[in-house]
């Protein structure tokens, strides 16, 4: 007997923080039934795959649903983070994409979550654990939550030849060591390549015993220039007005990174040598001090094997002895892959309409979605932003992200749901200046001053690019 068949409104593959975000917004704003399919047996995405000790790089406030606050709203008194907004790990996030399952989508009577499951044709939901198909009818769209293909260390296997014997591992792994090392290499200067970095500085490995494969030298940004809230709102603000300038100002994209470092918007790791590569990346000054500890940068390209003696990469190898522990953090993360349209056909796609705004994004294309009627006007609205690679692809997210926030300001419905938006909290206090508050006056008269210069030099900006 064939299986029983499912209708909805709309069919959302994947239940991670894109999946989980749009269909808060759209059971906010719709009437909508909705199916969710994850291959996962709980929300979360690829959080049920992260390190252990991973955190945020974020404050915890500007990511999640909208409807339900994520962060404590405390600061870290102490560690690295001190003084800053609370970031959530990785067992905070999963336990608060549970409880937002549990306790708004399932209790709705119209959120299924069909977990261990996948889609399959078009379109029937396939079980992973039986087998069983059941087909679907879509009243309406198919919701793609899956096209940023993020990639992390513990399902990527390494992407260069490990010889048998060789102990490389995961960064998920490091954690279960049972004895001290002889020594680790860190391979990858992304987020995950950072924060193993960190762990293991955290845990008293002398950095002498750390050897770090750069690949190549991330520029990274200030969390003290990315916090909410009304203390930080000079620091805030003072680091987007200090963005505007350096884009007026700049004759290059290369120009514009070192004006944008010179006015505290970017740090680099070593003051000598020039990062090329920018995935957004985020840290305080504390743990920046920690990561200029280790000395043992290797800076010879990616690596293409490891052997029992030596790593070899793309402009020379190194040496290593066996009692070296391979520590792999390699995986893209986010990776930069083409643009699709938000809307084409009976496909929802949603992506970053703002620069890594992940939860943001998704939130307010769901929202256009429950309110706008017409796909290409839709599409007008929401242009996607390519998650960034190189340095200059600051300045291409930039120029997105100006253009759909302009096209957004000439909708009164869309300016209404920015001022209310959670996810839009950074931008909100500036409507609570008081008349009295001549400081933080005199900055927003600076940022608007620096705004149409920018505006109009981004576009000269970007025909520099190759």
């Amino acid at each position: 007997m064939p299986a029983a068949s499912i209708e909805t409104d709309y069919l959302v593959i994947g239940a991670g923080a894109i999946g989980m975000s749009f269909v808060d917004t759209l059971l906010t704003d719709t009437t909508a039934d909705i199916v969710m399919v994850d291959r996962h047996h709980r929300p979360g995405g690829h959080w049920n795959e992260a390190y252990p000790f991973v955190r945020l790089h974020q404050p915890a406030s500007q990511y999640g649903v909208n409807s339900r606050e994520l962060s404590q709203g405390t600061k870290d008194t102490g560690g690295l983070n001190a003084g800053m907004y609370d970031l959530s790990g990785g067992a905070d996030l999963l336990a608060y994409f549970d409880q937002v399952m549990q306790q708004r989508f399932l209790p709705s009577g119209r959120v299924r979550f069909m977990a261990m499951s996948q889609v399959v044709g078009s379109y029937e939901v396939e079980s992973l654990v039986t087998g069983v198909r059941r087909p679907v009818k879509v009243r309406k769209k198919v919701v793609d939550c899956t096209h940023s293909g993020m990639r992390v260390p513990s399902t990527t296997p390494p992407s260069y030849n490990v010889a048998p014997g060789v102990r490389c591992v995961p960064v998920n792994d490091i954690v279960r060591l049972t004895q001290p090392q002889g020594g680790y290499v860190v391979v990858g200067s992304g987020k995950t390549g950072i924060d193993a970095c960190l762990w293991l500085l955290e845990q008293g490995v002398d950095p002498d015993l750390i050897r770090w494969i750069m690949p190549r030298d991330p520029w990274l940004q200030d969390r003290a220039n990315v916090q909410s809230g009304e203390e930080f709102f000079m620091n805030t603000w003072g680091n987007m007005a200090s963005e505007l300038e350096a884009v007026a100002a700049a004759d290059n994209a290369q120009d514009l990174m070192l004006r944008l470092e010179a006015a505290g918007v970017f740090l680099r790791i070593d003051t000598q040598v020039e990062p090329t590569v920018y995935h957004g990346a985020i840290v305080s000054k504390a743990e920046l001090a920690q990561l200029r500890r280790i000395h043992g940068i290797v800076r010879l390209g990616h690596v293409k094997s490891i052997d029992a003696t030596q790593v070899s990469l793309e402009r020379g190898s190194i040496p290593m002895s066996p009692d070296t522990l391979i520590v792999d953090c390699s995986a893209a993360g986010i990776p930069s892959l083409p643009s699709v349209p938000v809307w084409s056909g009976d496909r929802i796609t949603p992506q970053w309409l703002r620069s890594f705004g992940t939860t943001f994004s998704a939130a307010l294309i769901a929202h256009v979605e429950a309110t706008f009627g017409d796909d290409a006007e839709k599409n007008t609205l929401c242009t996607p932003i390519v998650p960034p690679t190189l340095a200059s692809d600051w300045l291409r997210m930039l120029d997105v992200s100006f253009m759909n926030q302009l096209r957004w300001s000439k909708h009164p419905g869309l300016q209404h749901w920015l001022a209310e938006s959670r996810l839009n909290s950074m931008f909100h206090s500036v409507a609570d200046i008081r008349p009295d508050e001549a400081e933080k006056i005199a900055l927003m008269q600076r940022y608007r001053q620096a705004l149409k210069p920018a505006l109009a030099r981004v576009s000269q900006l970007m025909a520099t690019l190759t």
